[in-house]
């Protein structure tokens, strides 16, 4: 059954309404509207300040989020361009040497670089306090939950946590220097130079981790349609060879045109893909029981 909420007092109604019907006696006494807002209100509060406090941290340690983490990608001596030169003079073959030309990063406003400096100190900020804020979250809606189903979200959050930075840390280590060696060394003409801005690169970087963190909460996102039972595994199975086709055309455009580099990018989004079909199974099959019982 799906329950739509117009309100915050509809949401703490349902909250208690719920726990009494099966028996379980609310943890927290009954709020009315206001009192849901004041609570909302604090955790958000406690969400920015944790993200500011970040944030500075990010801010006061300009050299290692900009010259290790932020440019580190188009250096040669990065952990993966280094590690594919290697493998590619192993094989033989040059082109998996990436990122060793040189990528030439401007700035053409004058507060472009102190702008930019914090934000990407607001961005990291964000990223270090991702946990934190799904925590918040989860206090925020845990009242309305039965014992048994706050055990169920306890695993999710987790897993949520858990798939973003495992997305965020492909993206940057695998997507992110493999999209700078193609786009950094595309012309359209000898005789037009690539000079990157400096905005522009930092945008495709945090884009291209952000993006990668988002695609990798695709078996959390199953779980929930699976529930909803909006998807199903042989919907999922049917359409498994038009879903490895999409993977494939976005792997060769983001990459550099040879085999290897497309494996590396196609090969954990199918993964998922296949992990999301176990999942599916597993939620349908566990509703059938229910049903049955």
């Amino acid at each position: 059954m799906i329950f739509q909420f117009n309100s915050v007092l509809e949401f703490s109604n349902f909250a208690a309404m719920r726990k009494e019907l099966n028996g379980d006696k609310p943890k927290v006494k009954e709020m009315g509207f206001f009192d849901h807002l004041e609570e909302l209100r604090w955790h958000l509060f406690r969400s920015v300040i944790v993200i500011l406090v970040f944030a500075i941290v990010a801010f006061l340690f300009k050299r290692i989020v900009f010259e290790v983490i932020i440019l580190g990608p188009k250096d040669p001596s990065f952990i993966t361009n280094d590690l594919l030169c290697r493998l590619g003079q192993s094989m033989g073959k040059s082109i998996l040497c990436i990122n060793s030309f040189t990528l030439e990063i401007i700035n053409t406003t004058m507060a472009g670089q102190f702008l930019m400096h914090i934000r990407i100190s607001m961005i990291a900020g964000f990223l270090i306090a991702f946990p934190y804020i799904i925590f918040e979250f989860w206090k925020f809606v845990r009242p309305a939950l039965y014992n048994t189903e706050q055990k169920a979200a306890s695993f999710t959050i987790f897993a949520v946590n858990i798939l973003f930075f495992v997305g965020v840390l492909v993206g940057y280590f695998i997507i992110a220097p493999l999209s700078i060696n193609f786009l950094g060394k595309y012309n359209v003409s000898n005789s037009v130079n690539n000079m990157i801005n400096l905005s522009s690169y930092i945008s495709n970087i945090s884009s291209i981790c952000f993006a990668a963190g988002i695609v990798f909460e695709l078996p959390v996102l199953t779980y929930f349609l699976s529930k909803l039972g909006i998807v199903t595994p042989q919907f999922m199975r049917r359409y498994r060879k038009h879903a490895f086709v999409v993977i494939l055309i976005l792997s060769s455009i983001l990459t550099p045109p040879d085999v290897m580099s497309q494996i590396l990018i196609a090969f954990p989004l199918i993964l998922l893909y296949e992990v999301s079909i176990r999942i599916s199974k597993s939620v349908i099959n566990n509703k059938s029981k229910e049903v049955s019982d």
